[in-house]
């Protein structure tokens, strides 16, 4: 068992000293497709994703998909370790990814591994796909019509073994208030900024009728804002960026069509992909997990979910609030843990499946 263990966290070390920035996976993807390709899996590959299947894959059983992501954000100047170091500190693993999410995908590839040598009423599929943290069109988006039909998937994110059964969708808008330039010491009510100004405390106060059980009401925040060349010329055009965390009680194009309607100001949707995602909760996985005693919640992150239009969970070990800072890290024990967890869950799963 200690022979286990120290290759599992060896194989998270080697991970996060091959710097995997999102549309930079290829040196990952590398090792990755040489580690899993030893031990004579049926593995495929498209651009930096990865995906394989056992020998024995039987095409009149369901799929059941396991699924993280090998990309990371960029390290940001305030770290005090080195991003690229897996550095060992006491029961942590110190470096870039490590927690988001190097935890998971090490966990899942040994799940997957564990099951290689059992007889189960299911497929199972194990996707490593690149672009999640910057919901690019070349991660698992590009490799979902190339896997056999799956019946449901989980993902693994950073949640602490808790199980999000909903997620919210993202929409980001370009707003841009327009008005009439001229020098400022003289008369101008089209000053650009305060148009904006009226537009944003609209979007304030917008309100969405339906809310969710599990994901609450849609959020929007103004997050960026950009106008104006010199403090003595009125601004003719205000550009603001608009973050809108959308509930699975609208897809992200109707939450546009409902904001750009009382806004009066041109908006324009980056992308109508990222939808919001739920399962049912009468679904036999996430009954297995409420009689386990796993929490279940929603999630107001977005992930690789957003690409599937299949039912999905999302669950690994770690803490999302660990995500994207500086001196990212994870506990061994989480990673033990949760491999004992996600097992725990499929079997039991695969029992009910056939009680």
């Amino acid at each position: 068992m200690i022979e286990k263990n120290n290759k599992i966290i060896k194989l998270l070390k080697d991970i996060i000293s091959i710097p995997s920035i999102s549309r930079n996976e290829k040196k990952v993807s590398d090792f990755l497709f040489n580690y899993l390709n030893k031990k004579n899996y049926k593995i495929y590959r498209n651009n930096n994703n990865i995906w394989c299947v056992y020998n024995n894959f039987d095409t009149n059983k369901k799929n059941i998909l396991l699924n993280s992501h090998i990309d990371t954000v960029s390290p940001s100047k305030s770290w005090t370790y080195k991003p690229y170091v897996a550095t060992h500190k006491d029961d942590k693993i110190y470096g870039l990814g490590s927690n988001d999410a190097g935890a998971s995908v090490v966990s899942l590839i040994n799940v997957f591994e564990h099951y290689a040598r059992q007889k189960i009423s299911y497929n199972l599929i194990l996707l490593l796909s690149a672009e999640e943290e910057i919901t690019g069109i070349n991660g698992a988006e590009a490799v979902m019509k190339d896997l056999p039909k799956i019946d449901f998937a989980i993902v693994g994110e950073p949640t602490q073994m808790k199980m999000a059964v909903a997620e919210k969708g993202l929409l980001v808008l370009d707003c841009y208030a327009t008005g009439k330039s001229g020098h400022v010491a003289h008369a101008n009510t089209e000053n650009a900024i305060y148009k904006a100004v009226e537009n944003i405390n609209t979007l304030k106060n917008i309100k969405f009728e339906k809310k969710s059980d599990f994901l609450g009401d849609i959020k929007i925040n103004v997050t960026q804002i950009d106008a104006g060349q010199s403090h003595n010329v009125v601004p003719d055009e205000c550009h603001f960026v608009v973050d809108v965390r959308v509930n699975e009680k609208y897809s992200v194009k109707e939450a546009f069509e409902i904001i750009a309607k009382q806004v009066n100001c041109r908006t324009i949707a980056r992308s109508f992909r990222l939808n919001s995602s739920a399962i049912d909760i009468e679904h036999k996985l996430v009954k297995t997990a409420g009689k386990m005693g796993i929490t279940i919640y929603g999630s107001n992150t977005t992930s690789d979910q957003t690409r599937m239009n299949f039912p999905s969970v999302k669950m690994g070990p770690g803490n999302t609030k660990r995500s994207h800072t500086a001196d990212e890290y994870i506990y061994i024990n989480e990673i033990l843990s949760g491999i004992k967890i996600y097992i725990n869950l499929l079997d039991n799963f695969f029992y009910e499946t056939l009680g």
